[in-house]
């Protein structure tokens, strides 16, 4: 029961701090990764392809593999519920709080600022992602050879998925099947 608890609370808490949507969960689910153990930056990897490729938010989207992987079908929706409380509560407030200072300048300046902050938050998480994605730190730790921390093939079909998304600007769920397929077929 302690854990189940412990669940709707770390994901209470992340739902809370983590503005800016899916890929600004990141850091606190690296944080949480670290502090329970309940899943591991591999872990982590796994739930963004998967989080990516199913429906629904991401954040939300993590949040309930990490439940349903620590405790259980009950698990994944008291994580679900633990990130979507703060938003709800929020959304609430704001929205009434919005109709009587929406013309405010101490409003738009809160909404200025907050921009940046979720941008880094983001930028945090890419770079996070890309680092357990594309670098083998452990392999480099253990032989202290250079070209042992860089996944090429990896890092090569990250930057082909960036310059088709921006050549081409299809669908995500385009790059990310064909990411897949890409995957199975040369056993990366």
């Amino acid at each position: 029961m302690m854990t189940v608890l412990r669940l709707y609370w770390e994901f209470f808490k992340t739902g809370l701090f983590a503005v800016g949507g899916g890929l600004a969960t990141l850091p606190f689910l690296i944080e949480m990764s670290e502090k329970t153990g309940w899943f591991t930056s591999a872990d982590i990897a796994d739930m963004i392809a998967i989080s990516e490729s199913t429906p629904g938010p991401l954040g939300i989207n993590m949040g309930t593999y990490v439940g349903y992987k620590t405790v259980g079908m009950f698990g994944g929706l008291v994580s679900t519920l633990g990130i979507i409380t703060p938003a709800i509560v929020i959304i609430i407030l704001i929205s009434k709080a919005l109709q009587k200072f929406k013309n405010s300048p101490a409003v738009e300046k809160v909404f200025y600022g907050l921009r940046p902050a979720s941008t880094g938050l983001i930028a945090a998480a890419g770079l996070g992602v890309a680092r357990i994605a594309m670098l083998n730190i452990p392999l480099f730790e253990q032989s202290g050879q250079i070209l042992d921390l860089f996944r090429f093939k990896l890092i090569a079909l990250g930057a082909l998925m960036y310059f088709l998304l921006v050549k081409f600007k299809k669908h995500p769920i385009i790059y990310i099947a064909a990411a897949a397929v890409i995957g199975i077929v040369f056993k990366l």
